[in-house]
């Protein structure tokens, strides 16, 4: 006797696919989020299944391949190595490697199960895999930037020693040494907040007179004109010269046209023509001050204007202790120049 199916087995099972089609659905669209791809193979490595695009290739055209056959010139040895590692040992696995090709190596990170029937005989392989080649190259960026901090943090602390030292050994007095080598460290730090907010590329040659004079410049009865084209600076350069231009200042507040009222000071920079080197000209010119007295002995100052710049940048520095008043000429070379952004 034929007996008819059940009305309710029928919607009981319409009901479970409907929940089960649901739940794909929603594991489709999860993935898709994470950006995971899913995918099988079989034993000979050739893809089966694959929930989304892979290795640069969208899931349908890699089903039926191989990784030999979508990674050209053995480019995926590394990934069919680790696969063939749990295909052996039927233990999964779960590993970063990089692909080759392209402009750079694209990093993917792999998590490999083995795939059985039911009889435990290994059949192929599932996997999940997540393209990290953005997460690699900010790893690299930022392992370079702590290189590049440790270096700069070194040559910082070296030149901070050099000024202690050389501070000491001019100062006639602690208070005095104290005195002389905060404002110098306050110079440097003003130097190095431009090229921090500039993210170290350079920094202006007009803010970075600013940041060095802005005690003389910010004031009613200013002494101090400066003017000059837009012109940026490499860090090295703009430590430099900060320093210098800081140096020059004080000696002008102590001995010079900034220590009475109708004292001047002119600071005038350009960018010098291609047949005469193409580099920075800068002038710093003092009037009416009081009347100069070459020293016999040159104190820091002096040796920051003229041998550090000389030395750290290549620079040409004349110091001019004139009657009327200091003149200092320096020329930077023009690899210390960069283009304003």
């Amino acid at each position: 006797m034929i007996q008819n199916p059940d009305p309710g087995d029928q919607t009981s099972e319409l009901q479970r696919l409907r929940q089960e089609n649901e739940r794909l659905r929603r594991y489709e669209s999860a993935l898709r989020g994470s950006q995971v791809s899913v995918y099988t193979q079989d034993r000979a490595l050739r893809y089966s299944s694959a929930s989304g695009p892979m290795f640069g290739h969208a899931a349908d055209a890699i089903l039926g391949c191989t990784d030999d056959e979508i990674f050209a010139q053995g480019a995926g040895a590394a990934l069919i190595a680790l696969k063939r590692e749990v295909l052996t040992n039927g233990e999964s696995r779960r590993g970063e490697v990089a692909v080759e090709g392209g402009p750079g190596p694209r990093w993917y990170d792999l998590h490999i199960e083995p795939l059985r029937d039911g009889g435990g005989t290994i059949t192929g392989l599932a996997g999940t895999v997540v393209d990290i080649t953005e997460r690699k190259e900010g790893e690299a960026h930022l392992r370079l930037l702590l290189r590049e901090l440790t270096h700069r943090s070194k040559n910082l602390l070296a030149v901070i020693q050099a000024m202690a030292r050389q501070t000491a050994r001019h100062a006639g007095s602690t208070e005095a040494f104290l005195t002389q080598f905060g404002a110098r460290l306050q110079a440097l730090a003003a130097s190095h907040d431009i090229l921090v907010r500039e993210s170290w590329y350079g920094a202006s040659l007009e803010e970075l007179v600013r940041s060095q004079l802005t005690a003389y410049i910010d004031r009613h009865d200013s002494q101090i004109a400066f003017a000059g084209p837009a012109i940026a600076l490499k860090p090295e350069a703009a430590q430099s010269l900060g320093l210098a231009l800081h140096e020059l200042a004080a000696n002008a507040a102590r001995f010079g046209a900034l220590s009475v009222p109708d004292g001047r000071v002119s600071l005038m920079w350009e960018r010098m023509a291609a047949h005469d080197g193409d580099g920075l000209s800068l002038d710093w010119r003092e009037e009416l001050g009081p009347p100069v007295k070459l020293r016999r002995k040159k104190g820091f100052g002096s040796m920051v204007i003229e041998r550090n710049l000389a030395l750290a940048v290549g620079a040409k520095v004349d110091l001019d202790f004139a009657p009327h008043g200091l003149h200092c000429h320096i020329v930077i070379p023009p690899n210390h120049i960069v283009a304003l952004r």
